[in-house]
């Protein structure tokens, strides 16, 4: 019987709140790393990462890098929280907005820093479609100066991210933005653990998927059939899908660095298990019951309970695989969410 759960409360856990990361390990590569397998557990540091692969393995990493996509805006007297989500084809974005009510089609709202935006559609979960005065490296500048880190709400800053945030929310392979969360399984790597990899013999495919907003919100209803991921942008070059088919013609194995490099992996497979280039949205679920064709390897940080991460882990391991996996990480002291520690995770 397949291990298989379709009810939110399935992935449920208790997490004491001493066991959330305020800050990244110090250097990064120095984060604790559980290994999870059939044959166990197995308690890692993250530089013990080039003796758990093979030559010829190939590892994919995900080079979006985040914007300040948090806004304060004004429609008139009225504060509005803005934290962009993801740019549209017509390149005008997609956001979710606090006092979302106080907003209507044509409104112009004032951003802090002068820039400002058209509402050009509202939906029913909050989220705006916004029109701003610039675009390019205009709006990108612009988002500099007025913008701040979406950090997750988890993260105590009550004075904002810090400029420390700022550069420990980037991954070591941030190049193209549009993210407005950090791909965190990428944090832990260091210039020193890429060179040992390398050495190693593995290989290293670089694809995009820009983590939107979406990312922290939970599923709602107990029917996780009925949930519906926000979408994301994403990106395989014709390059990497093939980088990544010849190494699994070869007997490698495939190695996802985070659960958005395997989202996108999954959303780009087709029915023998070769990746396709692909260059779009995706919003695809992965839960218990869905058939993973791709990665062997899961290398994801520890995830909050009754998310669509833990429950894309426990579609990947087993739930009571990972049930049991974060027990264990709870009890010896692992530190939890996005600065939080690692695992490495083998597909059930």
């Amino acid at each position: 019987m397949p291990d298989f759960a379709v009810n939110e409360a399935d992935f449920d856990f208790d997490l004491p709140p001493e066991r959330i990361a305020q800050h990244p390990a110090r250097p990064r590569d120095a984060a604790r790393l559980l290994r999870v397998a059939p044959a166990g557990l197995e308690d890692r540091v993250m530089r013990d990462l080039p003796a758990l692969l093979v030559p010829g393995d190939v590892m994919v990493v995900n080079d979006t890098r985040v914007i300040p996509a948090q806004l304060a805006a004004r429609r008139g007297e009225a504060r509005i929280g803005i934290t962009l989500d993801r740019p549209l084809a017509d390149g005008s974005w997609h956001a979710l907005a606090r006092n979302a009510r106080r907003l209507r089609i044509g409104d112009r709202i004032i951003c802090d820093g002068g820039l400002s935006a058209e509402v050009r559609a509202r939906n029913p979960d909050g989220g705006v479609i916004l029109r701003f005065d610039r675009d390019g490296e205009a709006f990108a500048a612009a988002l500099r100066e007025a913008g701040a880190l979406a950090l997750p709400p988890y993260i105590t800053r009550p004075d904002g991210p810090s400029a420390q945030d700022a550069s420990d929310y980037q991954t070591i392979f941030a190049a193209r933005e549009g993210a407005v969360a950090a791909p965190t399984a990428g944090l832990h790597f260091t210039p020193a653990l890429l060179d040992a990899i390398a050495a190693r013999g593995v290989a290293r495919v670089t694809v995009t998927l820009h983590v939107g907003a979406g990312t922290f919100l939970p599923p709602r209803g107990a029917d996780l059939a009925r949930h519906r991921l926000h979408a994301e942008r994403g990106e395989i070059s014709p390059a990497a899908a093939a980088a990544i088919n010849a190494a699994r013609a070869r007997g490698g194995r495939i190695v996802a660095i985070g659960t958005t490099t395997l989202r996108l992996l999954e959303s780009a497979v087709n029915e023998t298990g070769d990746v396709l280039p692909f260059a779009g949205e995706t919003d695809i679920f992965l839960r218990p019951g869905h058939v993973f064709r791709t990665a062997d390897l899961l290398l994801t940080n520890f995830h909050l309970p009754r998310s669509t991460l833990f429950m894309l882990v426990a579609a990947f391991s087993g739930l009571a695989r990972m049930r049991a996996a974060y027990a264990h990480a709870i009890a010896a002291g692992y530190r939890f969410y996005s600065y939080g520690d690692a695992s490495l995770l083998t597909r059930a």
